[in-house]
């Protein structure tokens, strides 16, 4: 009995220690602004922002369930053959994800659903999304591949220029001859 237990405990041990779990992804998120590097493409946010409808034409205006969310990407392919622009995610702080919009219409500069960039090139343009005004990450991979993101702040500079050059003149200031 006592040689089984020195068998039979050591080989436990051993199986214990080769586990089927499967290894942590490598989570990597770079700042806005900053390149981020997956694979040969070189991912750069440029710019983002917030929008609660898109066009000018009430008959053809779009609305969106929260608020549009466009960002502006430059994508730069550091390889030597075309490259596919894959797919890209919001994920906010808690983990909520919103995709891509395939429906573009409206948004200038729309880089499209089937996307590509050829070597050495660069191409510069706006993904959609649909999702709240708040704190996101534009993750640049699938749930298959390590996690990288680029983080985004939430920034309402854009909505505050148009409320500036929108606004009527106040009536009430009465303006002062300068001397």
């Amino acid at each position: 009995m006592r040689y089984i237990s020195l068998i039979f405990v050591p080989a436990l041990l051993f199986l214990a220690g080769c586990s089927s779990s499967t290894p942590k992804k490598e989570a990597r998120i770079f700042s806005a602004g900053e390149k981020a590097a997956v694979g040969d493409l070189n991912y750069a946010v440029v710019d983002t922002q917030f929008a609660n409808v898109l066009g000018t034409d009430p008959a053809t205006q779009r609305t969106p369930k929260d608020r549009f969310v466009m960002v502006q990407i430059a994508v730069s392919n550091a390889g030597n053959k075309d490259s596919a622009i894959p797919v890209m995610t919001l994920v906010d702080d808690a983990g909520q994800t919103y995709s891509e919009l395939a429906d573009g219409t409206g948004v200038a500069r729309w880089l499209g659903v089937i996307r590509k960039v050829g070597p050495t090139q660069t191409e510069q343009g706006v993904v959609l999304f649909d999702a709240p005004a708040k704190h996101f990450r534009l993750r640049l991979t699938d749930e298959l591949d390590d996690d990288t993101s680029i983080d985004m702040p939430l920034s309402f500079i854009h909505e505050q220029m148009r409320d500036m050059t929108a606004a009527p003149p106040d009536s009430n200031v009465i303006a002062v001859p300068k001397k």
